[in-house]
């Protein structure tokens, strides 16, 4: 069976998915896993995270769990894209509905809605996109950051017709890298992000990037 397995995974992008669930109902109980996971993670962290666990939290057979996910480490980086997914649809639906004097408050805006997300949704501060576990979580080449700020600099391309470059790439990953550090901080400070180091963040990336693209 493992062979078969295999040979349906990309080796340059694997999915952490044995299979892919066919049914509404398969799909709902993979959801549940991914729920169990995050609520774990929250309370317990990854070290202590069993499939065990997450299947008694999902209410489901581990054998269930095993149809889907061959281990623990799977399950985290199913969940970590799903965070992933949801971060740039949020952001991008921000895009639409608010208005921006200019790239500047969209990054702001990006900065509220990590803030927003790393609150409320489950598993969240946990994971940072990964790096308690994997840092190529999200691609098995390039680091989850370089990842996050690929979409995010798509999105911000869309958006205010920034000239594409070599440049404006390397200052998105380092404005990525920089903001998930300050923010890191923040929310050691204060479980719900301490206000002045996230008004630390918006400025450091906002003042960063401006001399970028001036440069650029």
């Amino acid at each position: 069976m493992s062979t078969q397995l295999e040979e349906d995974v990309d080796p340059a992008n694997p999915d952490p998915l044995r299979r892919r669930p066919s049914q509404r109902r398969s799909a709902r109980r993979v959801e549940r896993m991914l729920d169990a996971c995050a609520e774990l993670l929250d309370e317990i962290g990854y070290e202590a995270l069993t499939t065990t666990r997450i299947a008694e939290r999902a209410g489901v057979a581990i054998g269930s769990v095993y149809q889907f996910f061959p281990d623990k480490r799977a399950i985290t980086q199913a969940l970590t894209r799903r965070h992933v997914e949801l971060f740039v649809a949020r952001v991008g639906r921000r895009f639409i509905t608010e208005d921006y004097t200019g790239w500047w408050d969209a990054v702001d805006s990006i900065i509220e809605e990590y803030v927003e997300m790393h609150r409320t949704v489950p598993g969240f501060r946990s994971l940072h996109f990964g790096d308690i576990a994997d840092l190529n979580l999200l691609d098995s080449v390039a680091d989850n950051n370089t990842v996050i700020a690929g979409r995010l600099r798509a999105l911000l391309l869309k958006e205010f017709g920034l000239a594409d470059s070599e440049e404006l790439d390397r200052a998105m990953l380092v404005a990525v890298e920089a903001g998930d550090a300050v923010l890191k901080l923040a929310f050691r400070r204060d479980p719900d992000g301490a206000p002045d180091i996230v008004a630390e963040a918006k400025q450091l990336i906002r003042g960063y990037l401006s001399r970028q693209l001036r440069a650029g």
